[in-house]
């Protein structure tokens, strides 16, 4: 399950690092005087940010040989490669936020007055009497101008009788009403139109406020607006930044996290065995050699048992205790174990591991060999 862990962050952190790298591509590109030296600095720029995401391996991997200078020269590079990158990020989050929050800003108006505009129509329309269409009402000026009194009054323009009066004053009327008609189907038609921008604006027009986002965490926070818009461009930034600098060493960690350390085998003590001449006058005397570090540990840690074995490396474990508790220099595997054998200690090669046969340690249980010791002969 590490592995696919491991490599869901790996793919996060390429991802982010991809981001990063087109900011800093677009920055340095803006930064050329000519086409050349700006794919010349977003070269850099993108080099740059590699480095970044690099640099956290080599400076602990000098940490750990502790190599202190290089370590040092490489924490120098990676802030000057972080810095570099955070400006160009900053510029990039920021611009991109004012130009979205100008843009809704300009929808947001611009919907609140089709709405005010429609609202006027509305009213207006409301306020025209009752009357009836426009067509019809033209229909009976056309049949008017066909009546007698049209041509006895000129036209409506020398009505001296009162029938000719009386025909000219309905004819006045109806070209009243046609005006009314005519304003109401104008005031229709652009009614009709301003819904129909209404309804091809983008839903986020409808909002009261060019950012959201910003609104509500100000709300929640009492804090200002602007000081918002700049904690988010900030977050943003480290986001993308913190990201793909540490975002491949942490990733990468979950195959790092169940190695373990062996601990180095002591490289073995030279024996020098001194013989001193014995006077040929006098009869040689078999004095008892004393016992080694080996013979002692053996007396007082192992104890013999039939039915019980242990593994070489927990035995010689043991040993190395035994001999940085009693301030004595331990010996190497390989000797330990011939003087073992030398002992009359039976070994043998069981389930891949080899074990001491018919003895066991004294005062404590033998613990797990994490490693295979079929090398010991």
């Amino acid at each position: 399950m590490r592995h696919v862990f491991g490599a869901v962050g790996v793919c996060a952190a390429l991802i982010l690092l991809g981001v990063s790298a087109a900011m800093n591509w677009q920055f340095g590109f803006s930064l050329g005087k000519t086409a050349f030296d700006s794919h010349i600095l977003g070269a850099a720029s993108i080099a740059a940010d590699g480095m970044k995401a690099l640099m956290p391996f080599f400076i602990f991997s000098a940490l750990r040989q502790r190599n202190y200078t290089q370590a040092l020269g490489g924490a120098s590079l990676w802030v000057v490669c972080i810095v570099y990158a955070m400006t160009s990020a900053l510029g990039f989050a920021a611009l991109n936020r004012s130009d979205t929050s100008g843009t809704r800003a300009i929808q947001a108006e611009k919907y609140e007055d089709l709405r005010a505009e429609l609202g006027r129509l509305n009213q207006q329309q409301g306020w025209q009497e009752k009357h009836r269409p426009a067509g019809t009402v033209q229909s009976e000026i056309q049949a008017a101008k066909q009546n007698s009194r049209w041509t006895s009054s000129e036209g409506c323009t020398n009505a001296t009788v009162d029938k000719s009066r009386e025909f000219c004053e309905n004819y006045h009327k109806l070209g009243s009403e046609l005006a009314a008609a005519l304003q109401t189907e104008t005031l229709r038609k652009r009614a009709d139109e301003v819904r129909g921008k209404l309804g091809q604006l983008n839903s986020l027009a409808a909002v009261k406020v060019a950012d959201p986002q910003a609104a509500i965490l100000s709300s929640l926070s009492g804090l200002d607006t602007s000081r918002i818009d700049v904690a988010l461009t900030i977050l943003i930034t480290l986001l993308v930044e913190l990201g793909s600098s540490l975002g491949l060493y942490v990733a990468t960690s979950t195959w790092r996290m169940h190695d373990s350390v062996r601990k180095p085998v002591p490289e073995p003590v030279k024996v020098v065995e001194i013989v001193r001449p014995v006077p040929k006058l006098v009869e040689p005397i078999q004095l008892a050699l004393p016992k080694t570090d080996i013979q002692h540990y053996f007396d007082e840690r192992i104890r013999q048992d039939d039915g019980s074995s242990v593994t070489a490396l927990a035995l010689y474990d043991n040993y190395c205790q035994w001999c940085e508790s009693s301030a004595r220099q331990p010996v190497g595997l390989p000797i330990f174990s011939r003087q073992l054998t030398d002992l009359g200690v039976q070994k043998a090669k069981i389930a891949g591991k080899i074990r001491y046969i018919g003895v066991k340690i004294a005062g404590g249980a033998e613990e797990d060999d994490p490693y295979d010791m079929a090398q010991v002969s």
